[in-house]
């Protein structure tokens, strides 16, 4: 009898999971069907990218090498608005984060916050770097982690977004900034690796990097990078979105705004992306 109930215990468990709604399962990034497709698939549809770098091929991609990143915007919110709200406690004022492109024109005082999405256990590093007028870039600076955001976890995992501030962070917002007349933007540097950087220590500030260290990891796992892009912007932060810290993303539920690609490396190789985020002139 034993073995029967558990013959019968395996059989449920086998079914219920062949029963799993595909929009139920923890969704994968990467699908080149997403990416231009006219096909008339309903996912294909709604995570329908464009190549913003169609020099670097889409093809013999691991899948666990992909890094989704989105940028958000935060207004005011206000009472008619449908999406999700970010709660700034310290003045109890609500703002609605919205989607922008990597070249969204921004202005000084801009609020932004980044999620970040993989496809793999991991860790994560954010590096900024002032640019200037003539193409010179400032020092760069490990703004994440730090023991101020996310209390310096910077794990990933599939399907979990990871953001920058968090949501409980006091403020849970970067805000754009000059530094100088002539500084035309800030660039972002994403970085995803297996296992933490032994020559990085987390602090309770951003830290002062040398630029033969950033060139060094943009050389290893930086180069032939590719980008997709959402044709679309504007969306609002979803329940899912904002819950999706806690809790795993599905396949149906909304993809990252960017993709960033690196043919013919191995699963467990580092990501080393850059965004580009101007200030409007």
């Amino acid at each position: 009898m034993r073995f029967i109930s558990g013959l019968i215990l395996l059989v449920l468990i086998v079914v219920s999971g062949l029963a799993q709604k595909p929009e139920e399962a923890t969704r994968k990034l990467w699908d080149t069907a997403f990416i231009a497709s006219s096909s008339k698939k309903t996912t294909a549809r709604r995570r329908s990218y464009r190549n913003a770098t169609p020099n670097v091929p889409v093809n013999n991609v691991a899948p666990e090498t992909v890094v989704g990143v989105t940028l958000w915007r935060l207004r005011p919110a206000n009472r008619s608005d449908s999406g999700e709200r970010l709660i700034v406690h310290d003045d109890n004022s609500e703002w609605l984060p919205e989607r922008i492109s990597a070249t969204t024109r921004l202005v000084q005082g801009d609020r932004l916050r980044i999620s970040v999405e993989t496809v793999r256990a991991g860790y994560l590093y954010v590096i900024d770097r002032e640019q200037y007028a003539d193409g010179t870039l400032g020092e760069p600076y490990l703004i994440f982690p730090t023991t101020r955001t996310s209390g310096g976890n910077n794990q990933v995992a599939v399907g979990r977004l990871l953001e920058i501030p968090a949501q409980d962070d006091s403020p849970p917002f970067f805000t754009m900034k000059k530094s100088r007349p002539d500084h035309v933007a800030e660039v972002l540097s994403v970085l995803v690796t297996s296992t933490p950087l032994e020559e990085v220590q987390i602090t309770d500030k951003a830290q002062k990097l040398t630029d033969t260290q950033v060139a060094s990891w943009e050389k290893a796992w930086g180069t032939s990078v590719g980008h997709l892009e959402m044709s679309e912007t504007g969306q609002t932060w979803t329940k899912e979105e904002k819950n999706a810290t806690t809790r795993a993303l599905t396949a149906s539920a909304p993809a990252p705004q960017m993709l960033f690609y690196r043919p013919s490396v191995k699963p467990t190789e580092p990501m080393y992306v850059k965004l580009r985020l101007q200030y409007r002139r």
